[in-house]
């Protein structure tokens, strides 16, 4: 693990030479939620992970969190490991950090893939989420986590895998409910910064999503598709907001492909 120099825990894996990859986590969570994909990708790519400001092993944010804070964050990283381009992926708050990336920065993206990550949303969806910002101001992440392994996962999985609940509830847990219920808002009033993007992305990209991610469903991936001229599309049939978890095929194999494809890497 790396301890970069303003306060950003970070891991490089894979062969000295490949293409570089950056894996973005979503709220709450930490780099370890790409164990699943690491393994596979780091067979072809350099692959980087780091947590996100106010998670895990990473410092508090060293402002009011915001999209274009986290964007800065991952401007640092790559230039910490002397990166010049890279493949950015990003999972649900990640994927609103790699967009906001992709408009300041886009000299240094090279592809871009945005998983399970929200467009805008209805009144009612947005009240909701507002409703849980403020929920967790005051509870913190024990009263919102619950709800959550409920929306991410889908019954039958977490029926039969407790172990795997019990890791991304503890993730969940360790934020600190100074900071958590802040960089909720991010993911809750970040979106009207990417929504229409200006100026426009133009790095290749693809965007996922499950047919059960009711947070973050197919017309959301539809909507961010249609402004993102070219963008590739799929829909994960019976999976819902951590698919890369509970079926981590289901997104390496469609990954790893549109990665080799537009970074040149020939797949084993």
């Amino acid at each position: 693990m790396h301890q970069l120099n303003e306060g950003t825990a970070a891991e490089i894996t894979g062969p000295l030479n490949a293409p570089v990859v950056v894996l973005v986590h979503g709220l709450g969570l930490c780099r370890e939620v790409w164990q699943w994909q690491i393994s596979d990708l780091a067979k072809q790519f350099r692959v980087i992970t780091y947590d996100l400001y106010g998670h895990a092993e990473s410092n508090h944010p060293p402002e009011e969190p915001s999209l274009r804070l986290f964007a800065n964050q991952l401007l640092v990283v790559l230039d910490a490991f002397n990166v010049t381009k890279a493949a950015i992926v990003g999972f649900s708050l990640g994927g609103m950090i790699a967009r906001r990336f992709a408009q300041d920065h886009p000299d240094r993206v090279n592809a871009l893939a945005i998983l399970h990550s929200p467009h805008k949303r209805s009144p009612n969806a947005q009240n909701a989420i507002l409703k849980r910002v403020e929920q967790a101001k005051i509870e913190g992440s024990g009263g919102t986590v619950e709800a959550a392994l409920d929306r991410w996962f889908t019954q039958s999985y977490r029926e039969v895998n407790p172990v795997m609940m019990d890791l991304v509830r503890e993730w969940v847990l360790s934020n600190d409910i100074a900071i958590y219920h802040k960089n909720y808002r991010v993911l809750a009033d970040g979106i009207d910064e990417i929504v229409a993007p200006t100026p426009a992305i133009i790095a290749p990209t693809l965007v996922v999503t499950g047919d059960e991610d009711f947070g973050n469903g197919p017309e959301m991936m539809r909507a961010i598709a249609n402004e993102i001229a070219g963008a590739e599309t799929l829909i994960l049939k019976g999976l819902r907001h951590m698919a890369l978890a509970e079926d981590p095929d289901a997104i390496n194999r469609p990954l790893i492909a549109f990665l080799a494809r537009h970074l040149r890497v020939t797949t084993s």
